[in-house]
């Protein structure tokens, strides 16, 4: 199949596989005699894994790992495993910041609310905001 019938059955742009095909994502095919790319089966099933791997929340590095692991014949679920773990890890570290963010925003909110607009006199600076806590990096 050419590469604009394994974009749509892979649900992906013809760019993209030129991209996963030049960081050895996707194997480069074989070509017809008039130069098109011509891809089997197999890169229909390999695009579907990284769109889905992708969506998981893997980067194109760890599924490069994944699937190098795969290609020597070996088996991947530990790795992936781990990967996974280490991403559930930074989420929960960033759910924690949203939250304590979401704290701050609140009490700025409840705060606004309480101050007369009249007494802000200060031309640089906001009376809501000057006394607030900073919010955390995210």
């Amino acid at each position: 199949m050419k590469i604009g019938e394994l974009a749509e059955l892979g649900g992906v742009s013809t760019k993209t596989i030129r991209y996963y095909e030049s960081i050895d994502l996707l194997r480069e095919p074989a070509r017809t005699t008039s130069g098109y790319r011509n891809y089997g089966d197999d890169a229909v099933e390999r695009l579907r894994f990284i769109r889905d791997a992708q969506a998981s929340g893997l980067t194109l590095a760890e599924i490069a790992s994944v699937l190098e692991l795969k290609e020597a014949g070996e088996r991947s679920c530990a790795h992936t495993s781990s990967l996974l773990d280490r991403h559930l890890a930074q989420l929960d570290e960033q759910i924690a910041l949203l939250k304590k963010s979401r704290t701050v925003l609140a009490d700025l909110a409840m705060r606004s609310k309480a101050l007369d607009p009249a007494s802000c006199t200060d031309p640089n600076r906001c009376q809501v905001i000057s006394a607030a806590e900073p919010l955390p990096n995210l």
